[in-house]
Order: structure tokens, then sequence, then C-alpha cells
């Protein structure tokens, strides 16, 4: 099992922040293209508690078909989705908000495990911790465009990835 955390500090009201997440659709505009992430679930996803999401993305040209399910909704302070069904083994990701000295706090916990044991930590060593550090470093600075203000006003912290 593996464990990726940021977090970043935007100059907005945690419910501005919140709302951004809250729409599954602003996910694509934080995913880098090469990605190429789209919402396939045939009716419009609302964010809640037992919310299903079908995404399709292209992982290294592979088309990839991935499941999510909301199985926390507490808004605006945080809200969690588990794969029901895509390339993860596991994978769990806790979306946390706070309000610090009038901004937003907005924090990034994703516990995961690749599939086929030793195989899959291969992957995860050569390429897969690596291409999550970036996208995850990609979803700051596209948040940070999306939320709009001075760019000097925000501050991140370092995308890490560990092993448990």
């Amino acid at each position: 099992m593996c464990v990726l955390t940021c977090r970043m500090m935007a100059p907005i009201p945690i419910g501005k922040a919140f709302a951004v997440f809250e729409s599954p659709y602003n996910l694509a505009r934080i995913t880098p293209a090469w990605l190429r992430l789209r919402i396939a679930t045939p009716e419009r996803v609302t964010i809640r508690k037992g919310a299903e999401i079908e995404y399709e993305i292209r992982w290294v040209g592979i088309p990839v078909s991935w499941k999510t399910v909301i199985t926390v909704y507490e808004p605006p302070l945080l809200f969690e989705d588990e794969q029901a069904r895509g390339p993860y083994a596991h994978w769990r990701h806790r979306h946390g908000f706070e309000e610090v000295e009038g901004c937003a706090v907005i924090s990034d916990r994703v516990e995961y495990a690749l599939p086929f044991g030793p195989l899959g930590r291969l992957a995860h060593r050569l390429a897969v911790s690596r291409q999550l550090r970036g996208i995850f470093e990609y979803r700051q600075r596209a948040l940070m465009q999306m939320l709009g203000g001075d760019a000097r006003s925000y501050t991140f912290s370092p995308v890490v990835i560990t092993a448990t």
C-alpha cells in the first residue's frame, strides 16, 4: 500500500474551494491532457454519499475504465471516493478542506495499491509513482488558475508518496 499526500493554501473561502471539487466535471480541467479524462456516467452526476462516477482515461495510450463511489460526504470539510472498478487493486482518495486565516487549505490523501504483486511494485517504482506525483502537481497549478487571485498568495506542500 502507498499513500500520496499534498496540500495547498488558496486565498479563497472554504465554500468556494469545496464547490470546485463538488462538480466532478471540473476533474477534467485539473487533470493533465495526456490522460484524456472524461466522465462516462450517462446521467448527470451530483456529488453526494453513494454517488457513482464512471470515467475513461488513457494510460500510455491504453483506454482504461474507472468507476468510483463517494463513500464519505461532509460538506464543506471533506469527501472521499473509493474505486469500485479500475486500474488499482485499492484506491481511496480523501479530499479535505479547512479554513485557516481566511484561506482554504485543500488537502489530498490517496491510499492506493497496484495489482499484480511484484510486477505492480516494479511498475510503481519505474513509472506510476512519478506519474501520480506529476498528475497532482499539475492539479495544484490548474486549481490555482481556476480559483484565480494572485499566484504569490498560494502556498503548496510537495506531493509526497510513501509506502506503508
